[in-house]
């Protein structure tokens, strides 16, 4: 029988080591106020503690370190001088002979110890009186750091580790674990509070026997608290290497137990969706949907005719979808977004449509007008700089059921928003956007709106379960691991062809110092009729980073080229004057658009075919792929120019290279996924609290198919096995994995 998980403890301080009260200084605090002053202390530790994850004895049973440090042997002062300048931390005993606060150069305590073969001195820049007694003449200290010099100054450590000891005091046999902590808490107390967590924290195998003997048998874990145990406190002959690589077998199970737990959430979440109703959305023949397919100028791709009836299909179910749309630049996703919509109105539905900029909303809401408002549907746009009289008739007409499709920023998820009828929630570029956010906008339906009729068709069913079909579109290609790590609750679509027309972009590498032939090159693009944008990654000076600025390229543009029109954009310039602008450049009365990376995404000027992106190692892979895709969106060559300066870092030189040699969205984002590991990768998409603590996709990925397998096992044979396993690992952060 599988075991419980161990019950949170209450949130007291009775668990934790008590904190020394005392001043400034660190002396002891003496009258009435200090036992009041201790017990402030300790709950501003807790406050910490808290601030660190740590609430339960669980937690702190599961913060595991970072790093250790050998404490275990000892050097003799002047064997250890010889390894000064090394880099390597040392570890020596002696008495002090000299204990002295020096004002020169700085206010400074230098502290002198010897052993019978050496001297040493200690240096410490920031130091209490009372760290000073500690180490009065006549003490024997042991201390560990960094050894310097060794030259005509003789050798010395700052700042080491110090702790006064009896001559001859035994040595630790185990390595010294270094936490990962935050200000105002001290690893001796994180130990202690961790040491005593750990021994009175039960920690029953949550594992089922069949599931170990069964899916698992391969990999041999090791039982958990043993893991555990030898973590936090590694014995002297353990194979350091692989705890600082975290290879070790102890780390193995570790992973695999948070794997097991993310998957456990996913897929719980995805059972609980199919339990809960939405509005069933059978296609209509003769309808909107037919309407809207019959006037389109185009045929649509046999990727974009595959995801739709994945789609369509999903929508004609009485539970909610749950889907992801992901497509290349380029590649369809908005007419596939139409068409769910339509097939929502079609069945007496609204729909909604939220991106995370204005200019990507307002795109989406020209385009999408345009194709629907012809047919008879009304289509609202909502953004934060309408006007608050234009803000009201949207959100009335909305309310009303008037609108049956509403597109718009964060404003469509404000409290003065309420739908009539919402049954499609869509939403774009959706790692932009926060776990509460989505979950705000499928908020929006009413459920006796959102709730199809009972079996008698009476009323509602099950209306308080009632939610919406949800679709989520993103342009960042999500790798395999990451999708089956991240996204298994999430059907997944993937439009992976692109429309006819489109021609591939050729990517050149060129050299800030090159800058007026760049310019040249933007005079020829124009001449012949084309634009041109320039792309740069601040809007005014830095003297951090000293990179070029939209404003002064603008200028020096205009300078250079009286004879074109050139605009500038960017994120700080007022909603009215943005939109100007960019109609200005949709139009062509402008050959030159000087932009932030505001035009990232969903801008589409099929005559642009040219694009200078301005210190391009600056940018990330995902932003420097959704740039290069605003050109070849028509039938002209195509050029993207990545101007860089020189030095490049290592990492600028792969991120630069990987654009150059490829244009797949998903090849680049494998690479992004091993340049900066998933927690950026994916942007808000976790609100950085579920994200894998020790797990690492690019090392680990071969125990996510492992964790899968289990999962669905437990699940089906095991419940209380999974509620012990999510309670230990995820306590109440569950909900994070759930949008």
């Amino acid at each position: 029988m599988p075991g419980t998980a161990p019950d949170p403890i209450p949130e007291t301080t009775d668990s934790l080591p008590a904190e020394p009260a005392g001043d400034k200084a660190g002396r002891p605090g003496k009258g009435p106020g200090a036992a009041k002053g201790a017990a402030g202390k300790l709950s501003s530790a807790m406050a910490r503690l808290h601030k660190l994850g740590l609430k339960r004895d669980v937690d702190m049973v599961l913060h595991l370190p970072m790093r250790y440090e050998d404490e275990t042997t000892l050097l003799p002062i002047a064997d250890a001088i010889h390894r000064a300048g090394l880099g390597l931390p040392v570890q020596v005993e002696g008495v002090v002979t000299s204990n002295a606060v020096s004002f020169r150069p700085r206010r400074q305590l230098v502290v002198k110890i010897a052993d019978d073969t050496g001297e040493l001195t200690l240096r410490f820049l920031n130091f209490y009186g009372s760290q000073a007694q500690q180490m009065a003449e006549g003490t024997c200290l042991r201390v560990r750091g960094e050894l310097r010099g060794g030259g005509f100054f003789g050798a010395e450590m700052v700042h080491p580790t110090v702790r006064p000891v009896t001559p001859g005091e035994a040595l630790p046999d185990r390595l010294t674990p270094v936490y990962p902590s935050t200000a105002g808490i001290p690893q001796t107390y994180l130990r202690k509070a961790i040491g005593g967590a750990l021994s009175r924290t039960p920690l029953p195998e949550t594992l089922p026997l069949p599931v170990l003997k069964g899916p698992l048998a391969q990999l041999k874990l090791q039982p958990l608290p043993d893991s555990l145990r030898l973590l936090h406190s590694p014995p002297q002959d353990v194979d350091e290497a692989a705890l600082i690589e975290r290879s070790h077998p102890a780390w193995q199970r570790i992973k695999f137990d948070e794997l097991l737990a993310q998957q456990l959430s996913l897929k719980r979440s995805q059972a609980a969706r199919r339990d809960k109703s939405a509005p069933p959305m059978p296609r209509r023949a003769g309808g909107l949907l037919t309407a809207f397919l019959a006037a389109l100028p185009f045929k649509l791709t046999g990727a974009q005719q595959r995801v739709v009836e994945e789609i369509a299909r999903d929508m004609g179910a009485p539970h909610p979808m749950h889907r992801l749309l992901q497509g290349d630049v380029g590649s369809g996703k908005t007419i596939v977004a139409a068409l769910a919509a339509c097939q929502a109105i079609d069945a007496g539905y609204q729909a909604a449509l939220m991106a995370p900029t204005e200019i990507l909303a307002e795109q989406h809401y020209r385009k999408l007008s345009a194709w629907l408002e012809p047919l008879g549907v009304t289509v609202v746009w909502l953004a934060g700089s309408l006007k608050a009289r234009a803000k009201r008739e949207a959100a009335a007409q909305v309310e009303s059921g008037e609108a049956k499709l509403a597109i718009g920023t964060h404003a469509l998820i404000q409290d003065s928003v309420k739908f009539a009828r919402l049954g499609l929630s869509v939403v774009d570029e959706q790692h932009r956007f926060g776990v509460a956010q989505r979950l705000a906008l499928r908020g929006k339906a009413e459920p006796d709106a959102a709730a199809p009729p009972d079996k008698a068709g009476k009323g509602a069913g099950k209306a308080a379960e009632a939610v919406p079909h949800q679709l989520m579109m993103s342009a960042t290609p999500i790798p395999r691991t990451l999708a089956m790590t991240y996204y298994a609750d999430l059907d997944v679509s993937v439009i992976d062809e692109l429309p006819p027309g489109r021609t591939p972009v050729v990517t050149r590498l060129v050299n800030d110092a090159r800058r007026d032939e760049v310019i040249e090159r933007v005079h020829h693009a124009a001449a012949d009729g084309r634009q041109v944008y320039w792309v740069c990654p601040l809007i005014e000076e830095s003297e951090a980073l000293q990179l070029q600025t939209a404003v002064e390229t603008y200028e020096t543009l205009v300078a250079a080229l009286p004879e074109l029109k050139v605009g500038l954009v960017h994120g700080r310039l007022p909603p009215a004057e943005k939109a100007a602008v960019m109609e200005d450049f949709t139009a062509n009365r402008l050959q030159v658009l000087v932009a932030t990376t505001v035009i990232e995404v969903g801008v589409d000027v099929p005559n642009a075919s040219l694009m200078v992106i301005e210190h391009a190692e600056r940018f990330g892979l995902a932003q420097l792929h959704q740039l290069r895709g605003r050109v070849g969106r028509g039938s002209a060559e195509s050029v993207c120019l990545l101007m860089y300066q020189a030095p490049l870092s290592p990492t600028g030189r792969e991120r630069l290279a990987t654009m150059r040699e490829t244009t797949d969205g998903f090849e680049i984002a494998r690479r992004d996924l091993q340049i900066r590991g998933p927690g950026e990768f994916l942007g808000a998409r976790q609100s950085g609290e579920a994200m894998l603590r020790f797990a690492d996709l690019n090392t680990d990925a071969w125990l996510v198919d492992y964790a899968q397998d289990a999962a669905e096992l437990m699940l089906t044979r095991y419940p209380e096995a999974v509620e012990a396993h999510l309670l230990r690992w995820l306590g109440g952060r569950e909900h994070f994995l759930k949008a």
